[in-house]
């Protein structure tokens, strides 16, 4: 409904076949994200860090593929979307990584390749294995969040400066992009990354909540 709903009054389209939907997290709560793309009928690329979670989701058949390499999830992408195919892609990697390749893709092809976007990270626990920063793989991560919790966090608040900055470069090219209520936007303010909205208050932020904006 959640995906469905933003297609509606983000794109005006109740047909969402040939859109993409990029977001992260297939655990608990976000893996119904993969099964909820291709039940809307649109590209779910959705990006997780933890191979275990993945490999759940694709035994259960909620996620259709899997793949390490964002070569390949880029072609896949591009297929899909140019024949309208129903398709849920979990991308094993950072979710930052694969902004960011979005972002490549936009400034040396000219291709927008993201219709609508959101993040299911369990962000409301950043500290503590909810969100993995960018700059390290997730045993590494895994690792220093036991040793060094400090650095752990100010990685993670330089991965949410990067993932919001990444974000931001896409929505400014016409993706719309949500909040899931988990604490998303709010850990990345704290983090000193762009997502205040502009001339409004400190408790407003650039991109809306799927609660009061897309369910409500």
């Amino acid at each position: 409904l959640t995906v469905l709903n933003a297609g509606r009054r983000y794109l005006k389209a109740e047909d969402l076949s040939g859109k993409v939907f990029v977001t992260s997290g297939l655990g608990g709560m976000s893996g119904a994200q993969a099964k909820a793309a291709v039940i809307a009928g649109c590209v779910g690329v959705i990006a997780e860090v933890d191979e275990a979670a993945l490999l759940k989701r694709h035994k259960q058949g909620w996620l259709m593929e899997i793949s390490d390499n964002l070569d390949h999830c880029i072609a896949r992408l591009r297929d899909a979307r140019k024949n309208k195919i129903a398709l849920s892609l979990g991308y094993h990697g950072n979710v930052v990584d694969l902004w960011e390749r979005l972002v490549y893709e936009l400034d040396t092809t000219g291709e927008l390749l993201v219709d609508l976007g959101s993040d299911q990270t369990s962000c409301h626990n950043p500290f503590s294995g909810g969100y993995y920063p960018v700059q390290l793989g997730f045993e590494e991560a895994k690792q220093l969040l036991s040793t060094n919790p400090g650095q752990f966090r100010t990685l993670v608040q330089e991965s949410l400066k990067r993932h919001v900055a990444a974000i931001n470069r896409l929505a400014d090219k016409g993706m719309f992009f949500w909040d899931y209520g988990n604490a998303f936007l709010l850990e990345a303010q704290r983090a000193g990354a762009d997502v205040e909205k502009r001339g409004a208050n400190k408790t407003e932020f650039r991109y809306p909540s799927y609660v009061q904006h897309i369910m409500g």
